[in-house]
């Protein structure tokens, strides 16, 4: 009896821990948007630049201030409109296979893949706290990549397709691994985890190290996306970056949404198709990227 109630006792006082530490996390996240809210709105306008020795009235001013708020309007109706026109575009098509793909990969890393680590109670008592590790490896990963892959596209003799190629095979090796190493059933466990084996027993190290490459993957095609997009739609690139999101955000819901139903190795076999598909088409368009250099246009990098 005396055993039970201790069990009790120290069951209760790490549900305790844990909803203290929940709380925490959740007001400095809080703080942290607050604050930064707030530094976004004292961000100054710019003057308007006037012309010296011209002085305006205040008639003129209220009526150039009208006019700047229909220019405004104007000119998001005319992004809309452009950004409708882009998408049936041959290089935009082609380039939302890839950002499909990204979408699809960034909810896999952001969301599923720490649930899977969750969900493996072979990982012992440190199944939990594996979920964290594997962020900041995840975050370490798109650190070095962004940074690497960054400096390398100003001076980059190549183009942009080996990054491209990089980064799909280390998302393919990430994603055998993970096959390898996560029962099939992780992505939808209940609460109480798995006891379900891979094909191999559970590692925390080759767990950890999946993580890593899923972000150095990801870095991989931001960057080469990024920076495609700048160089195809340099004088007018706001509709192009919002097909982009548009695409990138449609397919993460989606993913999402199957995250709950599929297993495991379900979800990496579409993840693989989009991602080999998604490599071919913008090897595509940069071909066609690299004929307009060929005939005299700027190689430019974002």
């Amino acid at each position: 009896m005396n055993t039970q109630s201790g069990e009790t006792a120290a069951f209760s006082g790490h549900s305790c821990s844990l909803e203290n530490d929940r709380r925490t996390v959740f007001i400095a996240l809080t703080v942290i948007s607050l604050v930064g809210t707030v530094l976004f709105f004292l961000i100054r306008k710019p003057d308007p630049e006037n012309v010296p020795g011209e002085e305006e009235s205040c008639d003129d001013q209220d009526m150039e201030a009208t006019e700047s708020a229909q220019n405004n309007v104007t000119k998001a109706v005319d992004a809309f409109k452009k950004s409708l026109k882009l998408c049936v575009t041959k290089e935009m098509l082609l380039l939302s296979v890839t950002t499909a793909y990204t979408g699809l990969e960034l909810t896999f890393f952001s969301g599923v893949y720490g649930t899977c680590i969750g969900a493996v109670n072979k990982f012992g008592k440190e199944e939990k706290s594996l979920i964290g590790l594997s962020g900041i490896f995840i975050g370490i990963g798109e650190i070095l990549g962004g940074s690497l892959f960054g400096l390398l596209s100003k001076n980059n003799r190549f183009g942009r397709n080996p990054v491209v190629l990089l980064g799909t095979l280390v998302h393919f090796l990430a994603f055998y691994l993970i096959f390898l190493n996560m029962p099939g059933d992780a992505p939808i466990a209940p609460v109480e985890g798995t006891n379900s084996s891979a094909y191999i027993r559970p590692s925390k190290e080759v767990a950890i190290l999946c993580s890593f490459l899923l972000g150095l993957g990801d870095s991989c095609f931001n960057t080469q996306l990024l920076s495609i997009l700048g160089f195809l739609y340099a004088e007018d690139s706001a509709p192009a970056f919002a097909v982009f999101k548009f695409v990138q955000s449609i397919c993460a819901a989606m993913a999402f949404f199957y995250s709950n139903y599929l297993l495991l190795h379900w979800q990496l076999l579409v993840m693989v198709i989009f991602a080999f598909f998604g490599t071919i088409s913008f090897f595509a368009v940069e071909w066609d990227a690299a004929a307009i250099v060929a005939r005299g246009s700027d190689y430019r990098s974002i």
